[in-house]
Protein backbone atom coordinates (compact mmCIF):
# COMPACT_ATOMS: atom_id res chain seq x y z
CA UNK A 1 0.00 0.00 0.00
CA UNK A 2 1.40 3.40 -0.94
CA UNK A 3 0.25 6.89 1.53
CA UNK A 4 -1.47 8.00 -2.06
CA UNK A 5 -3.38 4.95 -2.52
CA UNK A 6 -7.09 4.74 -2.32
CA UNK A 7 -8.75 2.57 0.80
CA UNK A 8 -11.71 0.78 0.01
CA UNK A 9 -13.76 -1.65 1.95
CA UNK A 10 -14.89 -4.98 0.30
CA UNK A 11 -17.36 -7.23 1.39
CA UNK A 12 -15.80 -10.96 1.13
CA UNK A 13 -17.96 -13.95 1.14
CA UNK A 14 -15.61 -16.24 0.09
CA UNK A 15 -17.81 -16.98 -2.93
CA UNK A 16 -17.51 -16.63 -6.67
CA UNK A 17 -18.72 -13.01 -7.11
CA UNK A 18 -16.81 -11.35 -4.04
CA UNK A 19 -14.13 -13.07 -4.94
CA UNK A 20 -14.48 -11.39 -8.79
CA UNK A 21 -15.30 -8.17 -6.95
CA UNK A 22 -12.29 -8.13 -4.63
CA UNK A 23 -9.55 -8.62 -7.68
CA UNK A 24 -11.59 -6.11 -9.64
CA UNK A 25 -11.32 -3.43 -6.60
CA UNK A 26 -7.36 -4.47 -6.99
CA UNK A 27 -7.05 -4.01 -10.28
CA UNK A 28 -8.70 -0.63 -10.15
CA UNK A 29 -5.56 0.22 -7.96
CA UNK A 30 -7.22 -0.02 -4.62
CA UNK A 31 -6.35 -0.75 -1.58
CA UNK A 32 -8.42 -3.28 -0.01
CA UNK A 33 -9.80 -3.92 3.40
CA UNK A 34 -11.87 -6.86 3.21
CA UNK A 35 -14.71 -7.94 5.36
CA UNK A 36 -16.73 -10.80 6.29
CA UNK A 37 -19.55 -11.81 8.09
CA UNK A 38 -20.16 -14.61 10.67
CA UNK A 39 -23.61 -14.45 11.09
CA UNK A 40 -24.85 -17.85 12.24
CA UNK A 41 -24.69 -19.11 7.85
CA UNK A 42 -25.41 -23.03 7.99
CA UNK A 43 -22.46 -22.92 5.26
CA UNK A 44 -19.28 -22.14 7.78
CA UNK A 45 -17.02 -23.47 5.00
CA UNK A 46 -17.26 -19.83 3.40
CA UNK A 47 -15.93 -18.43 6.04
CA UNK A 48 -12.36 -20.34 5.75
CA UNK A 49 -13.04 -19.24 1.82
CA UNK A 50 -13.64 -16.01 2.78
CA UNK A 51 -9.92 -15.52 4.65
CA UNK A 52 -8.26 -18.10 1.68
CA UNK A 53 -9.35 -15.68 -1.06
CA UNK A 54 -8.45 -12.28 0.94
CA UNK A 55 -4.90 -13.65 1.88
CA UNK A 56 -4.34 -15.03 -1.51
CA UNK A 57 -5.04 -11.76 -3.67
CA UNK A 58 -3.13 -9.53 -0.93
CA UNK A 59 -5.93 -7.43 1.36
CA UNK A 60 -4.22 -4.53 3.51
CA UNK A 61 -6.21 -6.39 6.29
CA UNK A 62 -9.41 -9.21 6.88
CA UNK A 63 -11.78 -8.52 9.32
CA UNK A 64 -14.43 -10.80 10.58
CA UNK A 65 -17.46 -9.30 12.23
CA UNK A 66 -19.67 -11.85 14.30
CA UNK A 67 -23.17 -11.55 14.37
CA UNK A 68 -26.06 -13.97 15.35
CA UNK A 69 -28.70 -13.01 12.61
CA UNK A 70 -29.77 -17.15 13.00
CA UNK A 71 -31.25 -15.58 16.66
CA UNK A 72 -34.17 -14.24 14.39
CA UNK A 73 -33.71 -16.74 12.13
CA UNK A 74 -36.38 -16.48 8.73
CA UNK A 75 -33.85 -18.20 6.60
CA UNK A 76 -32.73 -21.87 5.49
CA UNK A 77 -29.36 -20.09 5.66
CA UNK A 78 -29.51 -19.17 9.53
CA UNK A 79 -32.30 -21.65 10.41
CA UNK A 80 -31.54 -25.55 10.45
CA UNK A 81 -35.68 -26.00 10.80
CA UNK A 82 -35.96 -24.51 7.12
CA UNK A 83 -34.41 -27.15 4.35
CA UNK A 84 -32.48 -25.74 1.56
CA UNK A 85 -34.32 -25.71 -1.64
CA UNK A 86 -33.20 -28.29 -4.29
CA UNK A 87 -35.55 -27.18 -7.04
CA UNK A 88 -35.75 -23.86 -8.55
CA UNK A 89 -38.83 -22.16 -6.71
CA UNK A 90 -41.19 -19.27 -7.68
CA UNK A 91 -40.64 -15.67 -5.86
CA UNK A 92 -38.27 -15.11 -3.35
CA UNK A 93 -37.11 -18.11 -2.17
CA UNK A 94 -36.32 -19.06 1.95
CA UNK A 95 -32.80 -18.73 1.47
CA UNK A 96 -33.02 -14.75 1.94
CA UNK A 97 -31.66 -13.65 5.00
CA UNK A 98 -33.84 -10.96 6.22
CA UNK A 99 -31.90 -7.34 6.24
CA UNK A 100 -29.09 -9.00 5.61
CA UNK A 101 -26.98 -6.75 3.42
CA UNK A 102 -28.74 -3.55 4.98
CA UNK A 103 -26.79 -4.74 7.99
CA UNK A 104 -23.81 -5.70 6.19
CA UNK A 105 -23.82 -2.50 4.31
CA UNK A 106 -24.22 -0.53 7.65
CA UNK A 107 -21.07 -1.85 9.24
CA UNK A 108 -19.22 -1.31 5.86
CA UNK A 109 -19.90 1.95 5.80
CA UNK A 110 -18.82 2.32 9.64
CA UNK A 111 -15.53 0.99 8.81
CA UNK A 112 -14.74 2.88 5.99
CA UNK A 113 -15.31 6.02 7.92
CA UNK A 114 -12.75 4.19 10.36
CA UNK A 115 -10.57 4.14 7.46
CA UNK A 116 -11.17 7.00 5.89
CA UNK A 117 -12.52 4.97 3.01
CA UNK A 118 -14.89 6.87 0.41
CA UNK A 119 -15.44 3.08 -1.29
CA UNK A 120 -17.70 0.18 -0.46
CA UNK A 121 -17.42 -2.54 -3.02
CA UNK A 122 -20.46 -5.51 -2.89
CA UNK A 123 -20.46 -8.47 -5.19
CA UNK A 124 -24.48 -7.79 -5.79
CA UNK A 125 -26.32 -9.24 -9.14
CA UNK A 126 -29.24 -8.17 -10.37
CA UNK A 127 -28.86 -11.19 -13.64
CA UNK A 128 -28.11 -14.08 -12.35
CA UNK A 129 -29.22 -14.03 -9.00
CA UNK A 130 -31.89 -15.92 -6.54
CA UNK A 131 -34.28 -12.58 -6.75
CA UNK A 132 -33.42 -11.10 -3.02
CA UNK A 133 -34.68 -7.68 -2.88
CA UNK A 134 -31.46 -6.32 -1.02
CA UNK A 135 -29.33 -7.33 -4.63
CA UNK A 136 -31.45 -4.96 -6.44
CA UNK A 137 -29.75 -1.63 -7.99
CA UNK A 138 -32.07 0.70 -6.76
CA UNK A 139 -32.06 -0.81 -3.28
CA UNK A 140 -27.90 -0.27 -3.34
CA UNK A 141 -28.95 3.37 -5.21
CA UNK A 142 -31.10 4.00 -1.86
CA UNK A 143 -28.55 2.88 0.72
CA UNK A 144 -25.55 5.14 -0.86
CA UNK A 145 -27.87 8.30 -0.45
CA UNK A 146 -28.64 7.38 3.01
CA UNK A 147 -24.77 6.65 3.68
CA UNK A 148 -24.12 10.14 2.89
CA UNK A 149 -26.70 11.65 5.07
CA UNK A 150 -25.59 9.22 7.95
CA UNK A 151 -22.12 10.01 8.21
CA UNK A 152 -19.43 12.65 9.04
CA UNK A 153 -17.96 12.18 5.98
CA UNK A 154 -20.84 12.28 3.98
CA UNK A 155 -21.69 15.69 6.10
CA UNK A 156 -18.38 16.83 5.39
CA UNK A 157 -18.63 16.79 1.84
CA UNK A 158 -16.44 13.50 1.70
CA UNK A 159 -19.04 11.10 -0.87
CA UNK A 160 -18.87 7.75 0.12
CA UNK A 161 -19.73 5.42 -3.20
CA UNK A 162 -20.85 1.81 -3.34
CA UNK A 163 -19.89 0.24 -6.25
CA UNK A 164 -21.16 -2.81 -7.35
CA UNK A 165 -19.50 -3.72 -10.85
CA UNK A 166 -21.05 -7.02 -11.26
CA UNK A 167 -24.54 -5.68 -11.06
CA UNK A 168 -25.61 -6.01 -14.87
CA UNK A 169 -23.46 -8.85 -15.63
CA UNK A 170 -24.19 -12.82 -15.69
CA UNK A 171 -22.52 -15.39 -14.20
CA UNK A 172 -20.75 -16.73 -17.52
CA UNK A 173 -19.61 -13.05 -17.68
CA UNK A 174 -18.18 -12.71 -14.26
CA UNK A 175 -16.38 -15.55 -14.23
CA UNK A 176 -14.60 -14.60 -17.26
CA UNK A 177 -13.69 -11.30 -16.15
CA UNK A 178 -12.05 -13.07 -12.86
CA UNK A 179 -10.06 -15.72 -14.94
CA UNK A 180 -8.79 -12.84 -16.47
CA UNK A 181 -7.26 -11.38 -13.06
CA UNK A 182 -6.04 -14.43 -11.79
CA UNK A 183 -8.49 -15.80 -9.90
CA UNK A 184 -8.44 -18.81 -8.71
CA UNK A 185 -12.29 -20.23 -8.26
CA UNK A 186 -11.16 -23.58 -6.28
CA UNK A 187 -10.42 -21.46 -3.07
CA UNK A 188 -13.88 -20.14 -3.62
CA UNK A 189 -17.01 -21.95 -1.69
CA UNK A 190 -20.60 -20.82 -3.23
CA UNK A 191 -22.99 -23.84 -2.17
CA UNK A 192 -25.55 -22.76 0.78
CA UNK A 193 -25.19 -26.41 2.45
CA UNK A 194 -21.65 -27.25 2.08
CA UNK A 195 -19.60 -29.69 3.90
CA UNK A 196 -17.47 -28.36 6.83
CA UNK A 197 -14.50 -29.23 4.14
CA UNK A 198 -16.20 -27.13 1.18
CA UNK A 199 -17.97 -29.65 -0.67
CA UNK A 200 -20.65 -28.85 -2.77
CA UNK A 201 -23.77 -29.90 -2.31
CA UNK A 202 -24.37 -29.83 -6.44
CA UNK A 203 -28.24 -29.50 -5.97
CA UNK A 204 -29.13 -25.78 -4.37
CA UNK A 205 -29.85 -22.44 -6.04
CA UNK A 206 -26.45 -21.20 -6.00
CA UNK A 207 -24.66 -24.25 -6.98
CA UNK A 208 -26.74 -24.30 -9.95
CA UNK A 209 -26.34 -20.88 -11.18
CA UNK A 210 -22.50 -21.23 -10.05
CA UNK A 211 -22.17 -24.85 -11.96
CA UNK A 212 -23.94 -23.24 -15.37
CA UNK A 213 -21.71 -20.23 -15.19
CA UNK A 214 -18.65 -22.32 -15.52
CA UNK A 215 -20.22 -23.58 -18.77
CA UNK A 216 -21.28 -20.49 -19.90
CA UNK A 217 -17.75 -18.80 -19.38
CA UNK A 218 -16.46 -22.35 -21.36
CA UNK A 219 -13.77 -23.33 -18.77
CA UNK A 220 -13.75 -26.45 -16.30
CA UNK A 221 -15.50 -26.12 -13.19
CA UNK A 222 -13.23 -26.68 -10.56
CA UNK A 223 -16.03 -26.75 -7.43
CA UNK A 224 -15.02 -30.03 -5.43
CA UNK A 225 -18.76 -31.76 -5.13
CA UNK A 226 -19.98 -34.32 -2.18
CA UNK A 227 -20.77 -36.54 -5.43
Amino acid sequence: MTPDQKRAVILVSGGLDSTTVLAMAQAWGYACYTLTFDYGQRHRAELRAAERVSATLGDVEHKVVKLNLDSIGGSALTDTSIAVPEEETEGIPVTYVPARNTVFLSIALGWAEVLGANDIFIGVNAVDYSGYPDCRPEYIAAFEIMANLATKAGVEGKKLTIHTPLMERGKGDIISAGMALGVDYSLTVSCYQATEQGLACGRCDSCRLRRQGFIDAGVADPTLYVQ
